[in-house]
């Protein structure tokens, strides 16, 4: 029985010793001489079964002392015996800034938590040779040297200069619509000549579809878009300022161009109209109509056809454009964008400006 024990024993360390064989590391490195500041790399190799766990060795920042270590490359594995093998190389970027000759002890390299240590290596670091006995080889720090004007350093600043004069002006110009709450693109919709009476009568049209003065209440509403009409149409017909004028003045410039008979129907509705507006006056059905019928009349008996070639000129009409909170703060939030871009687009020239200058 002990000696059955016994060959278990032996087996077992003749297989760990033949694992422990198939294991191997190597160290090797690119350069043993090295001036100050160079760099060389050194190559740890690890070679062992594809299923054993191999961790290399870490280092942050030194090697050992006065040897840098600045850089550590991935893994790189391959592969070999139907797999059965694998090896695995590592890069290590050195340098030093000392000269001296070091010894860089082995590597230590756990293979299934068993420690195997590679060859050591020796760097060797020379310091730059400086002749002493020819001091006439060495030179002193060299005057500031002006460059030359030349002009293709300046056409990128030029370039955005001239670029600067359309923003700027497309930032007042957008600052001023937002002002004065008019739209960014000017829009004007040309329409056909219309004759005042044509415009005048399409308006007391409106007035009668809306059936305002059959409403109870609606007097003062009723007479007021009346009055309008007419008095934009004498404006236009006429070339009076009807719309600021009080009723008398208006009847005494309009003695002026046309006969009494025409002024009698307009006298009694503007007359109308003012006591509606000024003086609480409740009018009856019948004045109401009567009111609307001397409008018409007025407008038939003064009416003015055009020429052809009044009828030919087109009128231009402004469209005043609406915007909303949301657009408002849209716009002005873009134009604080356009200010800080050009802001920090003058100031980047500047600053090029001056380091060329300086």
């Amino acid at each position: 029985m002990k000696r059955i024990i016994h060959i278990f024993i032996l087996l077992f360390f003749i297989s760990g010793y033949t694992k422990g064989q198939s294991v191997s590391v190597e160290a090797t490195i690119d350069s043993l001489e090295i001036l100050i500041g160079e760099q060389t790399n050194i190559n740890l190799k690890v070679a062992a079964g594809s299923n054993q766990k191999i961790i290399f060795p870490q280092f942050i920042d030194t090697l050992i002392r006065n040897v840098e270590v600045l850089e550590v490359s991935k893994p790189d594995t391959q592969y070999y015996n139907n797999k059965e093998m694998m090896e695995i190389k590592q890069n290590y970027t050195i340098t030093s800034f000392d000269s001296a000759l070091y010894y860089i002890p082995p590597f230590d390299v756990y293979v299934d938590s068993l420690k195997y240590e590679s060859n050591p290596l020796a760097l060797k670091v020379y310091s730059m040779p400086i002749d002493t006995l020819h001091p006439e080889q060495f030179f002193g720090q060299k005057d500031i040297i002006k460059t030359p004007f030349v002009w293709s350093d300046w056409y990128l600043f030029i370039l955005c200069f001239v670029l600067l004069a359309p923003v700027i002006y497309l930032i007042y110009y957008l600052s001023k619509r937002l002002r004065d709450n008019e739209p960014i693109i000017r829009w004007v919709k040309v329409e056909p000549k219309i004759p005042a009476h044509e415009m005048a009568l399409q308006e007391i049209e409106r007035i009668k579809e809306g059936k305002i003065w059959q409403k109870e209440g609606t007097a003062k509403e009723y007479y007021t878009k009346l009055t309008d009409a007419i008095r934009r149409y004498i404006t236009e017909r006429f070339e009076i300022n009807a719309t600021e004028m009080i009723t008398s003045e208006i009847i005494d410039k309009l003695k002026l161009v046309e006969d009494k008979e025409a002024l009698d129907d307009l006298n009694e509705l503007l007359q109308t109209a003012d006591l509606v507006k000024f003086a609480k006056h409740d009018p009856l059905m019948n004045e109401k109509d009567a009111s609307l019928i001397n409008a018409i009349d007025f407008i038939n008996e003064t009416k003015k056809e055009l020429t052809e070639e009044e009828l030919a000129q087109p009128t231009e009409i402004k469209v005043v454009e609406k915007r909303s909170l949301k657009t408002k703060i849209v716009l002005a939030v873009g134009i604080g964008f356009f200010v800080i871009s050009l802001i920090t687009l003058v100031t980047y020239i500047v600053k090029q400006l001056l380091l060329i200058i300086a």
